[in-house]
């Protein structure tokens, strides 16, 4: 299984924009540089009164398709 790790911060009030649906996908540059962009309902396990914030990884299956994610 093929990991790739990122650090983000969406601020609460820009969170709003994918909670509203106005936005659906989170687009982040990983460590090493590779562009990734995924679902952003799969942080939504991670949204604080002050949106999301930290350093994840994100886990891909055998044909690159999304296989979970982890705060780190």
């Amino acid at each position: 299984m093929r990991e790739v790790r990122f650090s983000i911060v969406i601020p609460a009030d820009e969170w709003l924009r994918y909670y509203r649906g106005v936005a659906k996908d989170v687009l982040v540059t990983a460590e090493g540089g590779l562009r990734v962009q995924f679902p952003a309902q799969h942080l939504q396990r991670f949204i604080t009164p002050d949106g999301v914030r930290g350093r994840f990884a994100i886990q891909f299956d055998e044909r690159n398709k999304f296989a979970g994610i982890r705060r780190l």
